[in-house]
């Protein structure tokens, strides 16, 4: 290299260079601070022209780039100033939409849940009495029959895991070993819905164990494994499941599988009463669907499990002798009791309730209903064409 690139001319030069942009820059950066940032943008420009005309001499280039870049940040500034707010409002929303995780959470929180069928059907919109939350509600008192509370009773909809009733009677009316030892595999896998369980592959309990999970915390596993270890297999049990329901005159009732996590389960409220009157003679339901928690050894590990129902969990202020609880996207929220309420045995149908809660609310709704003299009247809603 020649040693003029290093003559104090040049030296000088590049120092007073580099000044003169130095500057600039400071002054497009406090003009960017109050224009938004169109107008930070058009100034960027002048930068980049300052950099260019550097090349002169130093005391012209600072001269001349200083003076570029002020008048023309001032002229910028001063034209942009009245439209500083509205750019920053068009910046805020693309920042929402396009800027990155926030933006994306919002759009998956906003996406619409699928309506059940009750919804698509119109039948949250049948009035009644208590604005209840259930598509379908039906009180009836379990010694006379006598309807109490009617609401699209003859509406025949998905059930969900209300079939583990069925289930449990089928598995008890096989008169096959409790003790036996039944192992969950891959074919008790949730294949349709792909829900998970706390009960793994290769999971071994007995066969009262497996039913006791299943009506208590409405364990899918457990219900499959039973299912497939009934004397010719699952189709077997399928078959017994829908000719149980035949010779209970269940008229509206279709059985697919054992679990109720598919929607082609699908019953009406009034034939699940006839469903909860004939599960409530099997003492097993009774205590098993009723208790609070229960713990089960696997053969790897214990599982403490929790009943499904607010109102087991809850202060004990009802006086509960049978429930189910179910739940699928198709189904809402479901809910079948036999209860005492002021010495009187009922059976309460909720099914398509709308919320996670509302089913236990609107049966608290309807035993105030009832121990306000309601039960001596029925709701404007029982009609005999009620429902589809």
């Amino acid at each position: 290299m020649k040693a003029e690139s290093f003559s104090p001319r040049r030296l000088l030069q590049s120092m007073t260079l580099g000044a003169a942009v130095s500057v600039a820059v400071a002054l497009l950066a406090t003009a960017a601070s109050v224009a938004p940032a169109d107008a930070f943008a058009a100034t960027a420009k002048t930068q980049q022209a300052a950099k260019k005309k550097a090349a002169a001499p130093a005391s012209s280039a600072k001269k001349k780039s200083v003076k570029a870049a002020s008048s023309q940040s001032a002229k910028v500034a001063a034209a942009d100033a009245p439209r500083a707010k509205a750019s920053r409002k068009r910046m805020t929303l693309a920042a929402g939409v396009h800027g990155g995780h926030r933006g994306a959470m919002r759009q998956v929180a906003f996406q619409p849940r699928r309506p059940t069928v009750g919804q698509a059907f119109g039948l949250h919109d049948t009035p009644d009495a208590l604005a209840l939350r259930s598509s379908v509600a039906y009180v009836v008192d379990q010694n006379s029959g006598e309807p109490l509370f009617d609401k699209n009773s003859h509406a025949v909809v998905p059930i969900a895991s209300i079939s583990k009733l069925m289930t449990a009677m089928v598995v008890l009316d096989s008169k096959s070993p409790m003790a036996d030892q039944i192992e969950v595999t891959d074919e008790d896998r949730d294949y349709e819905k792909g829900t998970g369980s706390r009960l793994s592959v290769g999971s071994v309990l007995s066969r009262e164990d497996m039913l006791h999970i299943a009506l208590m915390a409405s364990e899918n596993r457990a219900a499959a494994a039973l299912s497939r270890y009934y004397p010719g297999g699952r189709p077997a049990f399928i078959a017994a499941m829908n000719a149980k329901a035949k010779a209970l005159g269940m008229a509206d009732t279709h059985f697919e599988n054992s679990t109720g996590l598919s929607s082609s389960n699908v019953s009406s409220a009034r034939d699940l009463v006839k469903m909860v009157n004939a599960a409530y003679q099997y003492p097993m339901i009774r205590q098993f669907s009723t208790d609070r928690s229960y713990e089960v050894y696997t053969g790897k590990r214990n599982l403490a499990y929790n009943s499904t129902n607010a109102l087991i969990r809850g202060n004990g202020s009802w006086d509960i002798g049978l429930q189910k609880t179910g739940f699928i996207n198709e189904a809402g929220e479901c809910l079948v009791m036999q209860a005492t309420i002021h010495g009187r045995p009922m059976v309460m149908v909720l099914l398509d309730s709308f919320g996670k809660y509302s089913r236990f609310a609107d049966a608290a709704r309807l035993r105030n209903w009832l121990d306000a003299g309601g039960g001596e009247r029925l709701t404007a809603a029982n009609t005999p064409n009620g429902g589809t």
